[in-house]
């Protein structure tokens, strides 16, 4: 799905149009038991209650893919005989009505997620009527698809703490006890998928609140798949893939040249409006540090670390490798962060055996709020102005010596 697709769905989750009739679940306890199901009219809720139940169910369809979305493919062995698949094409086609089919679903998301506290399991279910456009997608025409496919949305139990309060009715103070509040969602799911604004029966997403964790166990689980490396990890891969293909080539300029090229990139397919998500593969991780100066014979042992870091067959989304809007260096005891378009302005330096960060400081500069100058520094001349001192470079008139 791309981001325009996921947009399209999330517009479903608005309280003024009333699309979801339902939003059905069930409550675990701390101790992975379901003490409670539920099945609560969405229209029958004040709609602040609305507004904010919709919003936890829009998260679960919310991110960026590759980053807090997955995309999970069924295999054909799963479509044709495959347990995980027929749950989910027969919830689809129940509409929530065979309530064994829903137990089942609980069952494997208790049976597999593991997080402190209680929380709550929501699911809701939608068809939407899908309009086509013209070709200068702007003119509304005949529906040529119903899309029916249903969202979860797992959410923690947050408590909160005992508070003092202040009551304007009474002007006085008083006790807040503690409250139980649901939090957005941790994980989540949609099947199936909206691709090319068309129901893609062979796919689902997957949903994680956390770039650090993408829950395995739930993955396999629900959907019989491996889950992806998370986003955090991807990372920390990347920074080792370049730092052991590219012992000798390894210097400021060269990662300023691998950020500012792999920065560009995003830049150029954001400016393309390409609806599909860029990503790189190994190839295009090669040609990037190859282009930037890593030299052959270091390039020997790239396809092995690559492999080594992120496994076969991998894409990996550009943003999940490099933060596009920050360049930063650091040691064990500073960390300096500069705007990726002045990191020319940074170098590195070895001064009578000593190394150095050397930052250009053409304009002002500040230290806790406070503008400095530089030893040697050609300061201002002072003058008197009416028996009152100022620089020489603001005085304008009246000038007395």
């Amino acid at each position: 799905m791309t981001d325009k697709e996921f947009a399209e769905i999330k517009k479903r989750f608005r309280a003024d149009k009333g699309n979801i009739s339902y939003i059905q679940g069930c409550y675990v306890s701390s101790t992975k038991e379901i003490l409670s199901q539920f099945k609560i009219p969405v229209n029958m809720l004040p709609d602040e209650q609305q507004e904010w139940l919709l919003k936890l169910m829009k998260k679960s369809i919310s991110g960026a893919m590759g980053r807090n979305l997955m995309n999970i493919e069924f295999s054909n062995e799963q479509v044709e005989s495959g347990e995980e698949y027929k749950l989910f094409a027969d919830i689809r086609e129940s509409e929530f009505e065979n309530t064994e089919l829903l137990n089942s679903l609980y069952e494997k998301i208790v049976s597999s997620f593991a997080i402190d506290g209680a929380y709550l399991i929501l699911l809701a279910y939608d068809r939407y009527d899908v309009p086509s456009f013209s070709k200068n997608d702007e003119d509304l025409m005949d529906s040529t698809e119903m899309f029916r496919y249903f969202v979860c949305s797992v959410c923690p139990i947050k408590v909160t703490r005992a508070a003092l309060g202040f009551s304007t009715a009474d002007n006085n103070f008083r006790n807040i006890g503690a409250e139980s509040a649901v939090a957005a969602p941790e994980i989540g799911f949609m099947y199936p998928c909206f691709d090319d604004r068309k129901t893609n029966i062979y796919n689902a997403v997957f949903y994680t609140r956390s770039t650090k964790e993408s829950y395995p166990e739930v993955v396999e689980t629900l959907f019989g798949a491996k889950a992806q490396m998370p986003a955090a990890e991807q990372k920390q891969a990347f920074r080792n893939v370049v730092s052991d293909s590219t012992s000798e080539s390894r210097n400021l300029e060269f990662v300023q040249s691998v950020h500012s090229m792999i920065s560009d990139m995003i830049t150029e397919h954001k400016e393309s409006k390409d609806p599909e998500p860029l990503m790189l593969d190994k190839n295009d991780v090669k040609r990037v540090l190859t282009t930037c100066g890593a030299k052959d014979d270091e390039m020997e042992s790239f396809d092995e670390n690559f492999t080594n870091g992120f496994g076969e067959k991998i894409e990996i989304p550009p943003q999940n490798i490099i933060d596009p809007k920050q360049f930063e260096l650091k040691n064990s005891y500073v960390s300096i962060k500069v705007d990726p378009k002045f990191s020319f302005m940074v170098d590195a330096k070895v001064v009578d055996g000593v190394k150095y960060i050397m930052i250009r400081a053409d304009e002002g500069v500040e230290v806790n709020g406070i503008g400095i100058h530089f030893d040697g520094e050609q300061l201002p001349e002072r003058v008197s102005i009416n028996n009152e001192t100022t620089d020489a470079d603001s005085t304008t008139e009246n000038i007395s010596v």
